[in-house]
């Protein structure tokens, strides 16, 4: 799975979960928390959702050190099985 395609994918579940936001241009220097309408709470259900998603496990501890999608995106992709 390429960066783009779990950019997307990624994108796809913030939109899931934050319906207002479906439209919103986001971009890997999106900070999720100030520039767009998620608070922590909902944070929580994206970051739950997107380990599903993906099947990988992201430790609770690094979740406070991810800041923007791109954050997001590059914590996922490390865990990804190598193909």
């Amino acid at each position: 799975m390429t960066r783009d395609e779990i950019r997307q994918r990624t994108i796809d579940v913030i939109y899931e979960c934050v319906p207002d936001m479906e439209g919103t241009a986001l971009a890997d220097d999106t900070v999720i928390n100030t520039d767009t309408a998620i608070d922590s709470m909902g944070f929580v259900m994206i970051m739950c959702r997107l380990e599903a998603q993906f099947g990988v496990k992201i430790p609770d501890r690094q979740w406070k050190k991810l800041y923007t999608l791109g954050d997001v995106v590059t914590a996922i992709e490390k865990r990804l099985p190598k193909a």
